[in-house]
Formats: structure tokens, C-alpha cells, sequence
């Protein structure tokens, strides 16, 4: 489905290596977490996936079309959906205006409450709220997962989603991952730290120093990081 062949990304003033050969593949179906330390490239990874970042070289094959060239938009028609760290915040426009935008097509409340029921919100309580600082950051990443539900997509990137949340959030944004993976049909691809994330994971990749150092099924790689011999700074549980 998704293959990466000898990505390399510099930034350009500092002719700094952020991103050294990396190739990958990632079929369809799969829920995939790469993990690693700290400047390791993952972020910049995954924004080069998604068209947000264009690297310096390589090629990038997405259902065996070269997708190299295509920027963000274009890829979204293609099926790649994008989560950032902290979901943009649109005042002045409503949930069921949002969900409806990423269905690509006006959707009754019904329709709409349903997405919302399925990443565990109460559906009267939001279905015409503001996008706004009113909603918590648990709240604004459950609704932008609801949007990504409606866009049907297939594959979708979340660049560390427990950042900036409550231990309450992140418990429920685990179930809604679980959830959301036994219901669509397209791989998920999650940027993390968290054991609890990691675990849920069909495979993890480690990326260190802007090169893959590890790649398997979640039972084979997990393990190695719990024990410290694929040395990242892992973080294994949020604070209870």
C-alpha cells in the first residue's frame, strides 16, 4: 500500500541529515507505530508521508503510484488523512460543520452524531459547539479522529496524539485507536512513545538518528525496547 524507497531530507540552511535512506513498506490493513528517540526524524517522517514536507530525495509509492511530487491536498484525495500534535482549532465553525467537510457532503445530525458516538462523545452535547478553546484537548483530538472516520481514508497519520492530554483522555483515546482500527479498512499509522500505544500496534518501527534501526511485529520489537537493547528514550506509561 505505502512504500517509501531511500528517503532522504535536509534541511536546506544547515545541510543537517534529518532524514537518511529510509525504506519502508507498509501494506494495507495494518496498524503501524514508529517510535524512537527524541530528534530521531519521526515527526519529519511522517510530514513527508502525508505531503506536508517534500524530500530532498527518494520516491514515495502510495497503492503503486508515485506520489512523490503531490502535496498535502492532493494527497487527501488520494485517501492520506494528517493528525498534528495539537488539532487546529476553527472558530466560528461547529462540529457537524466539520464532520460534514470531511464527509465531502452535507450530512443530517443523525448522520453526524453517529461519528461522534463511535470515538465515545455524547453526541447532543457536541454536534453544534464551536470549534473553539471551549473544548479540551481530549475533546478536540476525539472530534478531528471523528472527522477522519468520515473521510473513510486509507491511511491515517497521527503525529503524537497524547500529547498535551489527561491520563482520563489518553485512557479513552486508546479505546477510540482500537476502536477506530476494528472498523476501518485503511492502515493507521501512529507517531509515539507510549507503551499503551505501542501495544496495540499489528508493527513498530524505530527510527533513530534519521535511519530505521529496527522494523517487525509488535511481539518481537516491544520487547527489545521494554529491556533497553534497541536503546531509545522510551516513555512506558503516562503517570497514574
Amino acid at each position: 500500500m505505502l512504500e517509501l524507497k531511500n528517503i532522504c531530507f535536509e534541511v536546506e540552511d544547515e545541510k543537517k541529515g534529518i532524514l537518511k535512506d529510509v525504506s519502508l513498506k507498509i501494506d494495507s490493513g495494518k496498524f503501524v507505530v514508529i517510535t524512537g528517540p527524541n530528534g530521531g526524524g519521526k515527526s519529519t517522517l511522517a510530514r513527508i508521508i502525508s505531503g506536508i514536507l517534500t524530500p530532498t530525495s527518494g520516491q514515495i509509492l502510495f497503492d503503486g503510484q508515485d506520489i512523490t511530487g503531490l502535496d498535502i491536498t492532493e494527497r487527501a484525495k488520494l485517501g492520506i488523512s494528517f493528525a498534528f500534535q495539537q488539532p487546529v482549532r476553527f472558530k466560528g465553525i461547529t462540529v457537524h460543520d466539520l464532520i460534514s467537510l470531511a464527509a465531502g457532503s452535507p450530512l443530517n445530525q443523525v448522520e453526524a452524531c453517529q461519528y461522534l458516538s463511535e470515538v465515545g462523545l455524547c453526541a447532543r452535547d457536541y454536534i453544534d459547539r464551536e470549534l473553539n478553546d471551549s473544548l479540551s484537548g481530549g475533546e478536540i483530538k476525539r472530534i478531528e479522529i471523528a472527522t477522519i472516520l468520515a473521510r473513510g481514508t486509507k491511511l491515517s497519520i497521527f503525529d503524537e496524539p497524547e500529547a498535551g492530554i489527561d491520563l482520563w483522555s489518553f485512557k479513552n483515546l486508546i479505546a477510540v485507536f482500537q476502536k477506530m482500527y476494528e472498523k476501518i479498512n485503511g492502515s493507521i499509522m501512529i507517531i509515539s512513545h507510549q507503551e499503551r500505544i505501542l501495544n496495540i500496534a499489528d508493527e513498530i518501527i524505530v527510527l533513530a538518528n534519521g535511519k530505521i534501526i529496527s522494523q517487525g511485529a509488535r511481539e518481537d520489537i516491544l520487547p527489545r525496547l521494554l529491556n533497553g537493547t534497541d536503546k531509545v528514550d522510551f516513555c512506558p506509561r503516562m503517570e497514574e
